[in-house]
């Protein structure tokens, strides 16, 4: 019986056969060896299939097409389920690793620090449509936040994409099919609630980012953003709201989603309970133009404002009308 491998690469993929093959180069170089790759193909021909057929040669390749097209991220979660590594590492299609050392420096990192459930790195963004690129390293504060309270992702999400990140693979952790826009943040504050994350200081992995992306697809998009963060919050409490950090990400949301009355908040599809705390943000920013608004110093100000006042005089950071 073979011996389960250390990583399995789990690769959801849907067509972009370029993309792919660039993925699949960088695997091909990579030193470290004692890894398999899982892909599973949400496409609706055989090219996903004839690609990975002229690669099986080079790497420990399996490739299973889905009866049915799953989606994201169900079709992230069905690759996961099919790994038999120790650890999960689960790459986009269209991004790839940065170098050949990247695989070895991430197994590496895990068996010197065995008590290491999930680990993250650096990475780069590449933006395929604009000829740019551009290198993301999370702030030290904001790493040393994100271990004390994971919901402070919300503000600013230093991880990245699940591409940049490895975790052990335990059979119980799986990204929540009901989110597309929010759907990595939230496997992160789950996860990380339990478990403390680990960072490795060096761009291991690049990020394409290009306008077919379900995340560019939704951005500012009221009848995505407003129904995901609030199935959230719901299922992390929306007593988080305590955090200056998580209650200045709902100020910008409601702001750069031109939200003027709690009305437009059902009309996107969210018709449970709204916190005080949320209609006082909607009635504060009603009383300014938007163009006022997108002024960051004056924002900021009128935030520091609204919070300190729901603080003091409301207390009411719950989901109660």
């Amino acid at each position: 019986m073979n011996q389960s491998p250390f990583i399995s690469i789990c690769v959801p993929a849907y067509k972009r056969i370029e993309f792919l093959e660039r993925l699949f180069h960088s695997i091909s170089t990579q030193t470290y060896r004692d890894f398999e790759v899982i892909v599973t193909d949400d496409s609706p021909d055989s090219s996903v299939a004839n690609l990975c057929l002229s690669y099986t040669n080079q790497f420990p390749l399996k490739h299973y097409k889905n009866l049915k097209q799953l989606g994201t991220p169900e079709n992230w979660n069905e690759a996961i389920r099919k790994a038999n590594g120790s650890w999960i590492k689960l790459m986009h299609d269209d991004d790839w690793f940065a170098e050949p050392l990247a695989l070895e420096l991430f197994a590496n990192y895990v068996k010197k620090n065995p008590q290491t459930s999930f680990v993250f790195s650096a990475y780069r963004n590449v933006y395929l449509d604009e000829n740019r690129e551009a290198d993301v390293f999370p702030i030290a504060g904001r790493l040393k936040l994100a271990k004390e309270n994971p919901s402070t992702l919300i503000s600013n999400n230093i991880i990245g994409p699940p591409s940049v990140t490895m975790h052990r693979n335990d059979g119980t952790y799986f990204y929540d099919n009901n989110l597309k826009w929010v759907v990595d943040i939230e496997f992160y504050i789950r996860y990380l609630s339990t478990h403390q994350p680990e960072y490795v200081d060096r761009i291991l992995v690049n990020v394409g980012m290009g306008r077919e992306q379900v995340t560019q697809e939704s951005f500012r998009v009221r009848e995505v953003e407003i129904p995901e963060y609030f199935y959230l919050f719901n299922k992390i409490g929306f007593d988080k709201l305590k955090s200056i950090l998580v209650y200045d990400a709902w100020w910008r949301l409601m702001r750069n989603l031109n939200i003027r009355n709690v009305k437009e908040i059902s009309d996107a599809g969210y018709t449970g309970n709204l916190p005080e705390v949320i209609r006082s943000m909607i009635k504060w920013q009603s009383f300014f133009p938007s163009q006022l608004l997108k002024l960051g110093f004056f924002s900021k100000i009128l935030m520091l404002k609204n919070y300190f006042f729901n603080r003091i005089f409301k207390k009411n950071f719950t989901q109660r009308r």
